[in-house]
C-alpha cells in the first residue's frame, strides 16, 4: 500500500520533470518560430503555429496540476523544497539539447539540490490528512494561524501602501516581499481545495461547504497578487537575482505556513526536524550556486543567451504561467 507522502514525493518528482522539461520543449519551439517570423519577445506570435511549443505547454500543465495534487497527499515541507530538481532537469537538458554548458560550479549546484532534496524525504513528517473541510477550517482558525495570516497581511499593505512608492523601484525586497508572503497563503489555500476535491472524489461531498469556496476565492486573489507583483519585480530588477532570493523567501514562508496551520513537525523528534531543516539549507544553496553560475555565463562575451528573444532562462522559470508569450 503506498502511503500518502509516497504518493506526494512521486507527485512532486513527475512535477519537476515535466516543469523542467517544458521549458527546454517551449525554448526549441521558440527559437524555430523566430526563425520563421517576429520573436516573441518583439510581440511576435508565430510561436503559436510552432507544435512544439503547445507540447511544451501542455507539459507545463501536466507538471502543474501533478504539484497542486501533490499538496493533498504530502507536507508541504516535502512538496515545495523538491521545486529546486525543475531547475536541474531544465540545466542537465539544457546542456544536451540547448548547447547551453552545465559549468562546474552548475554541477555542484545541483549535486547540493539533490543532496539535500534526499535528506528531505528522508525525514519529511507523515501528514495527517484532515477527513473534511470543516476540519481544515478549524487548523485556518486557530490563533497561531490567524497570528501568521495578520502579520503577512500587515507586512503586505505596508509593503504596498508605504515601501513601494519610496522604495519598490530600489529594492528588491519589496515586490518579492509581497509575492511571497502571498504566495505562502496561496499554498494553504490551494491545498485546502485540494483536500475537499480528493474528498468529493471519494464519496464525500465538500463542494457545497462555504469554505471550500471561501478558500477557492482567497486561493484566486493570492494568485493574482502573486502573479502582478513577481512581474514588477522580474520587469524591475535582474531576473538572475529575483529567481533565487523569491525561491528562498517563498519557499521558507511556505514551510513557516504549513507548520503552523497543519502542524507538520508534530510528533517527530528534534534529530528529524534538524535533517528536514540541513537538507532544505542545502538545498538552497544549490539552487543560488545555480543561478550565480548561469548568471556568470550569461555576463561572459561570447555565449550565447538562454532565451534569444532577452530573456534570461530564469525570467521565463519564473514568469511562464503569467506571460501572454507562454
Amino acid at each position: 500500500m503506498v502511503s500518502d507522502n509516497e504518493m506526494g514525493l512521486a507527485l512532486a518528482v513527475s512535477s519537476s520533470v515535466f516543469i523542467g522539461s517544458s521549458f527546454i520543449l517551449k525554448k526549441k519551439g521558440l527559437k524555430r518560430a523566430a526563425a520563421n517570423g517576429t520573436r516573441a519577445g518583439f510581440g511576435g506570435y508565430t510561436y503559436l503555429l510552432e507544435p512544439l511549443w503547445w507540447v511544451g505547454l501542455v507539459t507545463m500543465t501536466f507538471g502543474e496540476i501533478a504539484n497542486f495534487v501533490a499538496y493533498v497527499y504530502a507536507p508541504a515541507v516535502l512538496v515545495t523544497p523538491l521545486g529546486a530538481l525543475s531547475i536541474i532537469i531544465s540545466a542537465v537538458l539544457a546542456h544536451f539539447l540547448l548547447d547551453e554548458k552545465l559549468r562546474k560550479m552548475g554541477v555542484w549546484g545541483c549535486v547540493c539540490c539533490i543532496v539535500g532534496s534526499v535528506m528531505i524525504v528522508i525525514h519529511a513528517p507523515q501528514e495527517q490528512t484532515p477527513n473534511s473541510v470543516e476540519e481544515i477550517w478549524k487548523l485556518a482558525m486557530q490563533p497561531a494561524f490567524l497570528i501568521y495570516v495578520a502579520i503577512s497581511m500587515s507586512i503586505v499593505l505596508a509593503l504596498i501602501l508605504y515601501c513601494e512608492p519610496l522604495c519598490g523601484q530600489t529594492n528588491i525586497l519589496v515586490y518579492i516581499g509581497i509575492c511571497s508572503l502571498m504566495g505562502s497563503l496561496t499554498v494553504m489555500s490551494i491545498k485546502a481545495v485540494g483536500i475537499a476535491i480528493k474528498l468529493t472524489f471519494e464519496g464525500i461531498n465538500q463542494i457545497w461547504y462555504p469554505e471550500t469556496w471561501f478558500f477557492a476565492i482567497v486561493a484566486a486573489i493570492c494568485v493574482v497578487m502573486q502573479m502582478i507583483y513577481l512581474n514588477k519585480a522580474l520587469d524591475t530588477f535582474n531576473a538572475a537575482i529575483v529567481s533565487p532570493i523569491y525561491y528562498v523567501m517563498f519557499t521558507t514562508l511556505t514551510i513557516v505556513a504549513s507548520a503552523i496551520m497543519f502542524k507538520d513537525w508534530n510528533g517527530q523528534n528534534t534529530d528529524s526536524i534538524a535533517s528536514e531543516i540541513c537538507g532544505f539549507i542545502t538545498v538552497l544553496t544549490g539552487t543560488v550556486i545555480l543561478h550565480a553560475t548561469r548568471e556568470e555565463e550569461q555576463a561572459s562575451p561570447g555565449r550565447m543567451r538562454w532565451q534569444d528573444s532577452g530573456k534570461s532562462f530564469d525570467e521565463e522559470h519564473l514568469t511562464s504561467l503569467y506571460s501572454p508569450e507562454y
